[in-house]
């Protein structure tokens, strides 16, 4: 791949080479625009609010008693660990605070002591896939365990049971989801008390353990057996399934950069995300992650501005020939299952990098 060359259309690293004046130009634009201002007044507002909302979910559970009816109060909770796990990611990202300290400790505190998540696991994890988005040995994000979205990765453990799985992935997709709870609680926890590099490691191990042993402890003192574990099955496969179908059309379904490849920042980042159109309810549904080209351009942009800023970025990235993908939020599920289903059945090179299609184009025209 690295041989192929073209000299009437530029390649990657031609791309690379023009690519750092064209993000400058974009940044100061941005800058000017005064998206990347804080929002301090928005933030706080969501930070009372957060621990208020989970206070009073408590409450009413607590209030409720041992009856069947307290599986709507699970859902209900899914949704607010959830809503408090994308206010944590906006912290992760510096959103909220001009100090790395505040935001690093408003993180613990929503992450590992609200929700049960590993900031640090998160942290390294996420930090990686934003300097390489669905490059094959650099993002984490598309080694799964069990669903493949690359080539490479279906083709590996080809027993009998991982083939069925593989091959019906596409349906399999959404119910797996349901288990997405368990493994983030599950990961963060492995986490923590392995040997991996942690900023604060006893802080987050005493945040996690107040949080998941406090939890099931008062969830047992409040229910019955039967009830309580079906409470929890109910809390935590809503909580999983709403984290994945928020996280799910980012990437998945976009094309995959292969191992020798270098892209410029702009088209890195652009080229590999999706946003969602949508209503402002659907920003709040999915905590801003809809705009993913926005976020993975100016990660420090506040959630309340990359609805602001969407605009014009898809106009600048149009200018500089830079493909920008937007679609509706069912439209970019219907993308997921069909790409992972693609995958699962063995297809090979299944939206690969447009720049290196280009370039196996211009190659087989000479």
């Amino acid at each position: 791949m690295g041989a192929i060359r073209s000299t009437t259309h530029p390649g990657p690293r031609e791309h690379a080479r023009r690519g750092p004046s064209e993000f400058t130009e974009l940044a100061e634009m941005i800058r000017g625009s005064g998206w990347l201002r804080r929002r301090y007044g928005y933030y706080w507002t969501k930070l009372v609010a957060a621990p208020l909302v989970l206070a009073l979910g408590l409450t009413v559970f607590i209030w409720i008693g041992d009856t069947w009816w307290q599986l709507f109060t699970a859902a209900a909770l899914a949704i607010v660990f959830t809503q408090i796990a994308f206010l944590g990611h906006d912290a992760a990202h510096r959103q909220i605070f001009v100090s790395g300290r505040w935001n690093d400790w408003i993180s613990l505190i929503l992450g590992d002591l609200l929700v049960g998540m590993s900031y640090g696991w998160w942290q390294h994890k996420h930090t990686r896939h934003h300097a390489n988005p669905n490059k094959l040995g650099s993002d984490p994000d598309i080694e799964l365990p069990v669903i493949a979205v690359t080539a490479e990765t279906a083709a590996r453990h080809r027993s009998p049971v991982m083939t069925w799985l593989r091959g019906h992935q596409g349906l399999l997709f959404f119910p797996i989801l349901l288990f997405e709870g368990v493994s983030l609680h599950a990961s963060s926890v492995r986490r923590v008390v392995s040997g991996g590099h942690l900023n604060r490691r006893w802080v987050e191990i005493v945040f996690i353990a107040v949080r998941l042993i406090g939890f099931v402890v008062l969830v047992f003192l409040v229910l019955s057996p039967g009830i309580a574990f079906v409470f929890l099955a109910v809390q935590l496969g809503l909580f999983g399934f709403y984290m994945g179908v928020a996280f799910a059309p980012n990437h998945k379904g976009m094309p995959i950069v292969p191992r020798d490849v270098a892209l410029d920042f702009l088209r890195r980042q652009v080229m590999m995300s999706r946003d969602i159109r949508g209503t402002r309810l659907l920003d709040i549904a999915m905590g801003g992650l809809n705009y993913q080209i926005e976020h993975h351009l100016f990660p420090s942009m506040p959630r309340p501005h990359l609805r602001q800023a969407a605009p014009a970025i898809a106009a600048y990235c149009r200018a500089h020939d830079v493909p920008y993908a937007q679609t509706g939020l069912l439209a970019s599920y219907a993308i997921v299952v069909r790409y992972i289903n693609r995958v699962g059945l063995g297809e090979r090179d299944v939206f690969t990098c447009p720049l290196v299609e280009q370039r196996a184009q211009l190659t087989v025209g000479e």
